[in-house]
């Protein structure tokens, strides 16, 4: 069925409510002004936005397991893993939008699909840069330069940010997420350099635009943000390739509204949606019939060259080692 025939099939029940969870901040504000009006005009049912973290909407999830209230849940890649692995997500019904999403944001077994795009690379300070005559960084390889010693912020291994930082050095290195030793090796070999493994998003900006940190590990919709407040920064896709943060959308299983559910997501996933999701969150467009204006589409991950640069990892293995690499980290990298 299509997306128009599943919705006109639900507008007899205006009376229904259903419940979204998804991130908040200016992601609720685009939801509740933009996103959702334009479904509930065609849908003829109302949404109530439940905003969150991924850890808090999947924990929600976990805890209504049998007697589910909300019906569509956006998570980011790895909380979502854990999701689809409990069973708490139904199968996606293909739609005329899902159909226009790149293969890199769908999961595997069709529980789940991206929702944007977010990139983990590099990030410096063009001031301090000009002032020393250094050339902008342009690999991983850049964060062993000695020039850089006491000048670089990385997140933590807490930080998803920092895990991600871990497992490319592991796979540029011989290793993967499977033989995750040669990170480490690189970890403990940068460590010495590293001014802080900043945790707060609001140190590591302070750090980076007063120039106190000239370079370091970030994602691109962190940086876009401090750009627009005018700070001398600027991000790096590294030659290597930049990690993938997926934010994904899924069907609750055995929650109330399952046709609305898969119709929501189909509205979602369209052009016009995906454009402003975009807007509000600085995660490109997973549907690539997306437009968006100039001046935005330089700032995110858009169109099939920058989507191709991605480099995905696999949550699964992340999610069953992470706990050990935490320990591990806290022994052998930050002391």
């Amino acid at each position: 069925m299509s997306s128009l025939a599943m919705l006109a099939s639900i507008t007899a029940h205006a009376a229904d409510t259903m419940y979204v969870a998804g991130f908040g901040g200016s992601v609720e504000a685009a939801f509740r002004d933009k996103i959702i009006p334009a479904f509930e005009a065609k849908a003829g049912i109302k949404v109530v936005y439940v905003p969150g973290n991924s850890t808090d909407t999947l924990a929600k999830l976990q805890a209504q397991k049998g007697k589910q209230e909300i019906s569509v849940a956006i998570i980011d890649d790895a909380p979502m893993s854990v999701a689809v692995d409990a069973g708490l997500c139904e199968k996606l019904e293909e739609g005329s939008n899902s159909k226009n999403v790149y293969p890199s944001a769908r999961r595997p077994g069709g529980q789940a699909i991206g929702l944007g795009y977010g990139a983990t690379g590099l990030v410096y300070n063009t001031q301090v840069f000009a002032k020393n005559g250094w050339a902008p960084p342009t690999s991983w390889k850049d964060l062993e330069d000695k020039r850089y010693a006491g000048k670089m912020v990385i997140p933590p291994i807490s930080n998803g940010f920092g895990l991600l930082a871990l497992i490319m050095e592991a796979r540029l290195n011989g290793g993967s997420e499977n033989n995750i030793d040669p990170g480490f090796a690189v970890m403990k070999r940068i460590a010495p350099g590293v001014l802080s493994w900043e945790p707060s998003p609001g140190k590591m900006a302070e750090m980076l635009q007063t120039g106190e940190a000239a370079v370091g590990v970030w994602g691109n919709g962190r940086v876009r943000t401090l750009v627009a407040q005018g700070a001398p920064v600027k991000f790096v896709y590294p030659r290597e390739g930049a990690l993938v943060i997926l934010s994904e959308v899924c069907p609750v299983k055995g929650a109330p509204q399952p046709q609305q559910a898969q119709a929501f997501i189909q509205h979602l996933l369209s052009p016009e949606m995906q454009a402003i999701f975009t807007e509000a969150t600085g995660l490109g467009p997973v549907n690539k019939e997306t437009k968006l204006a100039p001046a935005l589409a330089a700032d995110v991950v858009y169109g099939p060259d920058n989507v191709a640069r991605l480099v995905k990892t696999d949550t699964k293995v992340i999610n069953a080692n992470r706990a050990a690499w935490t320990a591990r980290w806290n022994r052998e990298v930050e002391r």
